[in-house]
């Protein structure tokens, strides 16, 4: 059976040189809300979609790296479960960090992808390939994507962009077809 999920070619074509997914934490991986104990911990709620995402994007040699201007040990339990080694805690000044990792990366910012909600991801969705947004993103960032998700953040919605990357990439179908094989 072939896959279902379809992608209008110009999204495609945006797509299909990306090496490098930034992800933004908080309203992106999660749904934005921060849940905190009389102790003053923070709890995180991820989505099993989103971490299956991305760790299809990095068997297929696609870079997953996350910059945040929190940290928590929710957080980095997570990043460490999806074998994420690209990462920035408590990082507000978003684009120093990005650079960082495309020079490690031996990249480009043409073949590089971010998801953000909000102000600071602004400098490194602006300079991306492919800038992705969910649909509760901050009104002037909705403004400068390229794509908006139809789901929203901690809800799948980088799952989304991942799909998208692997299908325009032609990696999407392959897997799709292993996986009924």
């Amino acid at each position: 059976m072939p896959p279902v999920l379809q992608h209008p070619p110009e999204r495609l074509l945006l797509a299909q040189d990306i090496r490098v997914l930034f992800l933004d934490v908080d309203g992106v991986l999660t749904d934005g809300g921060l849940l905190m104990s009389e102790q003053g911990e923070t709890t995180k709620r991820f989505h099993t979609l989103d971490g299956h995402g991305i760790k299809l994007l990095q068997r297929c040699g696609i870079a997953v790296a996350v910059i945040t201007g929190r940290d928590s040990p929710a957080l980095r339990l997570r990043i460490q479960q999806l074998g994420i080694t690209h990462v920035h805690y408590g990082t507000e000044d978003k684009r120093p960090a990005a650079q960082q990792t495309l020079d490690e990366l031996g990249l480009a910012w043409s073949q590089a992808a971010a998801m953000g909600d909000d102000w600071p991801d602004v400098p490194v969705l602006r300079r991306c390939a492919l800038a992705v947004v969910p649909p509760h993103a901050h009104t002037e960032v909705l403004a400068l994507a390229h794509w908006v998700t139809p789901r929203a953040g901690g809800h799948g919605a980088v799952r989304d962009a991942c799909d998208l990357i692997l299908t325009a990439k032609g990696h999407y179908a392959r897997l799709w077809q292993e996986l009924q094989a």
